[in-house]
């Protein structure tokens, strides 16, 4: 099969978030799984070029139609360890992507109907039919919209499928918009069946536009799916889903099985297995000879990710005092996204420095994250909402128990050991609790607590059964190219 993914971000080349990884992991699986497969992304100015090999002119004169004039672009191709990738870069006095960031900018919604607009131009001039076109987000959410008015009688039957990683951001446009782009017909677009956006006439929603044209739609888990449709984390995007339910469903996202495997990671001073877990013994020694904890029988607890209130921040902070006053230690590693959040954490790693079972890392470290990952007995992830959720995948394969809420991903990936009914004692994982209150993840945590204390070989086996889980890209590859297959014959 020939797909071209479409998106504003690919890791590591471009990565603002959990996109950027997704985009290139899926892109490789599918690749492995036998099938040709390019990327279309804007060339921006900031990105990293040094993860680009062989970066050259592809198509040199792509002529993009633009509020009635047409806007001269290049193309450039190079390959992103391993993936071929083809950078646009519009010769225009708007700079779309020279702005020394990747989003941010008033006119963010401008710069991505153009992006849109250009990777359908670019798949029209250079002949590129592929079967599948592949499009992530609001950013690219016109691409359907598009390639349905506009392109449908040039391209043939190009199929679409969209998917949506995070409904908060859905991108919001007028009709110039619609100018811009030579959909033009105002009374037809702005309609509650089409773009025009659920809760205001005056707008149009890019997001929507996407579900209500593509082919397919999907989320990044199946429970995530059913709260977007059901519930207000689909930011008012829940009736439409619901129109569309029978071409939405939600896949589970994957983690790179080559990076993040405690058998062969370059980051830890011990590599182990499921068959040998004496370097996670070796590898937390190292964790608190690195952070100058002390070197006692205790259980480490971790939290490693965003200190916002996403990732249920009141919880984490909670978490610190609750792990030291219970008799264990505790580690963070993450930024936080608000001055004032920011602030206070700040406040908290001077008043708890001299503290030798506490070590709060404010930033990020690549390297730090493995050790910490691979160190760790538990990690927390008491996130308010979660779509996917890779931390506690990543805990899973090394072995490090998850402690979450009951939310998105989470409930896709984590069994609790005592009280899930879907799964038998021996494929349980970790602990999970439904409130994001304090009353409810101490509950959890005593247990998870009372396991590593009085019943260690007990928390060693679910450490183990932990690990039996493959959330590798490769079942995720697979659950796509059954989409995939199926709006070709639709």
């Amino acid at each position: 099969m020939y797909i071209v993914q479409i998106a504003s971000e690919c890791a590591p080349v471009i990565k603002a978030g959990g996109l950027g990884d997704v985009v290139y992991g899926l892109s490789r699986e599918l690749e492995n799984q036998g099938n040709c497969v390019e990327l279309i992304l804007p060339k921006y100015d900031c990105m990293r070029y040094d993860h680009i090999w062989g970066l050259h002119d592809a198509y040199r004169d792509l002529w993009v139609p633009w509020y009635g004039g047409k806007v001269h672009c290049s193309v450039y191709c190079g390959w992103v360890h391993g993936r071929l990738c083809f950078f646009i870069e519009p010769h225009s006095e708007d700079n779309f992507f020279n702005r020394g960031c990747y989003y941010g900018c008033n006119d963010d919604n401008m710069r991505f109907a153009f992006f849109s607009k250009a990777a359908l131009e670019f798949l029209l001039q250079s002949n590129k039919r592929p079967d599948i076109i592949h499009c992530h987000d609001w950013q690219t959410g016109l691409i359907p919209v598009m390639l349905f008015e506009n392109y449908k009688y040039e391209m043939g039957l190009q199929r679409v499928c969209y998917t949506i990683h995070n409904f908060k951001h859905q991108g919001m446009g007028g009709k110039e918009t619609l100018w811009a782009t030579g959909l033009n017909n105002e009374p037809y677009y702005f309609t509650y069946d089409r773009l025009q956006d659920n809760f205001n006439p005056f707008a149009l929603n890019f997001m929507k536009g996407g579900i209500v044209y593509a082919n397919a739609v999907t989320t990044v888990s199946p429970h995530h799916a059913w709260e977007a449709r059901c519930t207000e984390i689909g930011s008012g995007l829940g009736h439409t889903l619901h129109l569309h339910q029978d071409k939405f469903t939600g896949v589970l996202n994957g983690i790179d099985r080559d990076f993040w495997n405690p058998e062969s990671d370059r980051y830890i001073p011990a590599h182990y297995s499921k068959e040998n877990l004496e370097g996670k013994a070796e590898t937390k020694k190292a964790l608190r000879e690195r952070l100058l904890l002390r070197d006692v029988d205790k259980p480490i607890v971790a939290y490693i990710g965003r200190l916002d209130a996403q990732k249920g921040v009141h919880l984490v902070h909670h978490a610190i005092y609750y792990a030291l006053n219970n008799g264990a230690q505790f580690v963070l590693l993450g930024s936080a996204t608000e001055p004032g959040i920011n602030t206070h954490f700040q406040h908290e790693k001077a008043f708890l420095n001299e503290n030798p079972d506490v070590h709060l890392e404010l930033g990020f470290n690549e390297e730090l994250s493995h050790l910490i990952y691979a160190g760790a007995d538990m990690i927390i992830v008491p996130s308010n909402y979660e779509p996917c959720g890779l931390t506690q995948m990543i805990g899973l394969k090394y072995g490090t128990v998850p402690v979450v809420r009951a939310v998105g991903g989470l409930v896709n990936t984590v069994f609790d050991r005592d009280y899930d009914q879907t799964k038998p004692p021996e494929k349980r994982n970790g602990f999970v609790f439904e409130h994001s209150d304090e009353p409810a993840f101490e509950s959890a945590m005593e247990r998870a607590f009372k396991l590593w204390y009085n019943h260690p070989e007990e928390f060693r086996q679910l450490a183990l059964q932990g690990m039996e889980y493959d959330y590798s890209w490769k079942d995720p590859g697979a659950e796509y190219l059954k989409i995939y297959d199926q709006i070709r014959h639709k």
